[in-house]
């Protein structure tokens, strides 16, 4: 795993930029691969009827998987929801 921020400071450059983007595609991916195989619902398990993605600490969204794209329009809202919920507990 590469060390981020660069040696430059704390903009990391194209490259570093590239490698992290596809790090956090492949963690929404592996998410999917993870809830297919464990799920128990045929919806799940058979269709792949599910969305994976990787929202930040303020509910944005960071990476996504290309699972059943559709989901994913509801999710930054969701999460936006999840995290006004959580910071009123708090």
């Amino acid at each position: 795993m590469c060390d981020f921020p660069s040696q430059r400071g704390n903009i990391p450059d194209a490259a570093e930029l590239e490698i992290f983007y596809n790090l956090l595609a492949e963690v929404a991916e592996e998410m999917g691969v993870v809830l297919g195989r464990s799920a128990h619902s045929a919806n799940i398990k058979e269709r792949r009827d599910y969305s994976c993605a990787v929202f930040d600490v303020r509910g944005r969204l960071v990476s996504q998987a290309a699972h059943i794209p559709v989901h994913l329009g509801a999710l930054p809202a969701s999460m936006r929801a999840l995290v006004e919920w959580l910071q009123g507990r708090g």
